[in-house]
C-alpha cells in the first residue's frame, strides 16, 4: 500500500460536520498542495455521499441512441432524477470518440472507474450515460455528470445524431467540457462545427420576432447556454506565444483570435470561431500531457498513481477543482434553479421534440416544463393545506375566527411553498386553481367544525338532562308546583352547559334549539300544574281537553300523565 502521510480537512455536509483526517499517499515526494487539496476533495465527495439519499453506484444511460430507434430517454434513469428533489449542477463532456472523455468524467465522480472507457478505436459511450453523485463542494445539492457519446465515429453513417448529441448536452448542461487531442489548431476548430450548427438546432423563443429590431435568438440565447471548457488532451507544445509563457486561457483566447479580409479561406478560418466567441463568452481551457506510455493507456483507469505521469495527475487535480469549485447550478429562462426531477422532464421534453422533427425551443420547453411541474405543485401545495389543518385544527374550535385565523396560517404556508416551486410561466392560471381547491377545503373544514360543535353539544345536553328526563318519566313534574320544579331544574343545568368549555360554534344555536324543543313539554306541566290547583271540576276539565290536545304532538308518555288526573 505504501506510506501515507494526512491532510486535515473541514467538512459540513447534512448532518455530518467537523474536522477529518484524509490519507494521501505520498509515493511521490513531490505531493504538492494542489494535490492534497484534491484528496481532500474526494474525503469530502465520500463522507457527502454517507450524508446523501443519492445512491447510484454507477452510470446509467440517460438517452439512447440507436440506428433503429433514434433518440430514447430511458426510464431508469428518470427515475433516478424524478427522486432528486435538491438543485444539480450539470457538468456535460463531448468531443471526438476515443479521446478520453470518460476518463476525466469518473475523475469529476471522484472515482477511477464508473464511465466505460472502451479500449478499441471504436466509440464505446453509446447516447448520453449519467451518474448522479452528492456534490463535492455544496452541501444539499447534486452534481449530475453526462458522457456524451464520441462524435465523429464513421460506423454511425448518420452525422445527424452527432448534432443532436452535441445539442442536447449543450441544453441539459451548466458546464460544458469539449475534449480534443493535441492542439487547438485549424482541424480542431473543424472538428467543433457542430456549435455552428447550434442558432439551426436551438429556438429561443417559438413565436416569430415581433419586429426587426428584435435581436436574433442567436444573440439572446448566450444567457442560457453553459460556461464551456475546452480540454486539450495529449498537449505537446509549450505554453509560450512569441517567446513568451502563457496560461492556457490566454492560449485559448489565441487560437480564436479572427483574422482580417473577407476572402473564402479567411471565412472559413474564422467561422468557428466566430461561432465559439459568440455562443461561449464564459469560457476556460486546460491542456493535458499524456497520461502514460501509449501500451499502458488501454488499462488507464486500472494504473496505481505511480504508473500515471505526475505531471498529468496534477493537472486533472486542477481541473476537477476548477469544475467543482465553479460550475454554476442548473437553470432555465426565468432563473428558476432545475432540480434533479425537473432535470429528467426537461430532457424527456427536448428528445420528444428532436424525435418530432422540430426544433428545441428553450420557450415551449419551459412552458411544457411548468405545466408539468405546476400541476404537480398545485396538487403538492394542496396537499399540505391539507395536512397543515388537519394537524392544527383542534374541531370544534371556540369561535369561527380562530379557524380563520388557522386557516390563514396554513395558506401562507401552502402559498409559500407554491412560489419558491412553482415555474412563472403560465403561473396565475395555477394560482387560482390552488386558491380554488383550498377555499374549497377551508369551506369543508368550517362545515365540519360546525358538525362537530353541534354533536359535541348535542352530547353534552343529553348528559346534563339525563337525570331529568328520568323525573320526567316518574312523574316528578305532573302535580302541584311540579313547574317552578321543572323550571328550575332546567335552569340549573342550562347554566351548567354554559360554563363547559371547548362547545364550540353551535354552542347557543344547539341550545336554543334544545330549548325550543321542550316548550310543549313545559307547557303541559304548567297546565297540570294549574289543573292540580284548581277546585271546579269544570275548569280542570278544560284543562285536561287543551293537555290531551298538545299530548297528540308530544313525545310525552300520554299514560302516565293522565294516572295523576285519576
Amino acid at each position: 500500500m505504501g506510506d501515507f502521510g494526512f491532510y486535515k480537512g473541514e467538512v459540513s455536509v447534512s448532518s455530518i460536520k467537523g474536522k477529518y483526517w484524509f490519507p494521501v499517499r505520498s509515493r511521490h515526494p513531490g505531493t504538492t498542495t494542489t494535490r492534497r487539496k484534491h484528496l481532500c476533495i474526494q474525503g469530502l465527495c465520500l463522507l457527502s455521499a454517507m450524508a446523501s439519499d443519492i445512491r447510484m453506484p454507477e452510470p446509467v444511460c440517460l438517452i439512447e441512441n440507436s440506428q433503429t430507434k433514434g433518440l430514447a430517454v430511458h426510464q431508469e434513469a428518470l427515475q433516478v432524477l424524478s427522486e432528486i428533489t435538491q438543485p444539480v449542477v450539470v457538468v456535460a463532456i463531448t468531443g471526438l470518440y476515443r479521446t478520453g472523455k470518460s476518463y476525466l468524467m469518473n475523475r469529476l465522480a471522484g472515482q477511477r472507474k464508473g464511465f466505460s472507457l472502451g479500449s478499441g478505436v471504436q466509440s464505446h459511450t453509446k447516447g448520453i450515460w449519467m451518474w448522479c453523485v452528492p456534490h463535492p463542494c455544496q452541501p444539499e445539492h447534486t452534481l449530475v455528470l453526462l458522457d456524451t457519446e464520441g462524435l465523429g465515429d464513421v460506423e454511425k453513417g448518420d452525422s445527424k445524431n452527432d448534432t443532436w448529441i452535441f445539442v442536447l448536452a449543450v441544453l441539459l448542461s451548466s458546464t460544458l467540457i469539449y475534449n480534443s487531442k493535441g492542439t487547438i489548431d485549424q482541424q480542431a476548430m473543424d472538428q467543433l462545427h457542430y456549435a455552428m450548427k447550434l442558432a439551426g438546432h436551438v429556438k429561443l423563443k417559438a413565436a416569430p420576432k415581433a419586429s426587426e429590431d428584435e435581436p436574433e435568438d442567436s444573440e439572446k440565447i448566450v444567457l442560457f447556454l453553459p460556461t464551456f471548457i475546452w480540454a486539450v488532451r495529449d498537449f505537446t507544445l509549450q505554453l509560450e506565444l512569441d517567446g513568451e509563457e502563457v496560461s492556457e486561457d490566454e492560449y485559448l483566447e489565441n487560437a480564436l483570435k479572427l483574422k482580417a479580409g473577407s476572402s473564402p479561406e479567411t471565412q472559413r478560418y474564422n467561422q468557428p470561431r466566430e461561432c465559439i466567441r459568440q455562443f461561449f463568452p464564459r469560457r476556460k481551457c486546460f491542456v493535458f500531457d499524456q497520461p502514460a506510455r501509449k501500451r499502458d493507456l488501454v488499462r488507464l483507469e486500472e494504473l496505481e498513481d505511480d504508473e500515471i505521469d505526475p505531471e498529468f495527475q496534477q493537472q486533472v487535480e486542477k481541473f476537477c477543482s476548477h469544475v467543482w469549485e465553479t460550475s454554476a447550478l442548473k437553470t432555465i429562462p426565468g432563473g428558476h434553479v432545475i432540480t434533479g426531477n425537473l432535470l429528467g422532464k426537461l430532457a424527456a421534453t427536448y428528445v420528444e421534440t428532436i424525435r418530432s422533427g422540430a426544433v428545441p425551443c428553450l420557450e415551449s420547453a419551459v412552458l411544457a416544463l411548468a405545466k408539468i411541474e405546476n400541476a404537480a405543485v398545485v396538487k403538492e401545495a394542496v396537499a399540505l393545506y391539507q395536512r397543515l389543518m388537519a394537524q392544527r385544527a383542534k374541531l370544534p374550535t371556540e369561535t369561527a375566527e380562530e379557524l380563520l385565523e388557522l386557516h390563514g396560517q396554513c395558506e401562507r404556508e401552502t402559498l409559500d411553498l407554491f412560489t419558491a416551486r412553482a415555474l412563472e410561466d403560465g403561473v396565475s392560471d395555477f394560482r387560482e386553481d390552488l386558491m380554488r381547491q383550498v377555499e374549497a377545503i377551508k369551506v369543508k373544514f368550517c362545515e365540519d367544525n360546525e358538525q362537530a360543535s353541534r354533536d359535541k353539544c348535542q352530547a353534552a345536553l343529553k348528559d346534563l338532562f339525563k337525570d331529568m328526563e328520568e323525573r320526567i318519566c316518574g312523574g316528578v313534574y305532573f302535580a302541584s308546583g311540579g313547574y317552578q320544579l321543572f323550571k328550575d331544574d332546567q335552569q340549573a343545568r342550562v347554566e351548567k352547559y354554559q360554563q363547559l368549555p371547548g362547545k364550540g360554534v353551535k354552542a347557543d344555536a344547539v341550545l336554543q334549539e334544545f330549548l325550543r324543543s321542550r316548550e310543549l313539554l313545559a307547557n303541559i306541566i304548567l297546565n297540570i300544574d294549574r289543573a292540580e290547583q284548581e277546585s271546579s271540576g269544570r275548569r280542570k276539565k278544560e284543562i285536561l281537553l287543551s293537555i290531551v290536545l298538545s299530548l297528540t304532538f308530544s313525545r310525552v308518555p300520554f299514560v302516565r300523565i293522565l294516572r295523576f288526573f285519576a
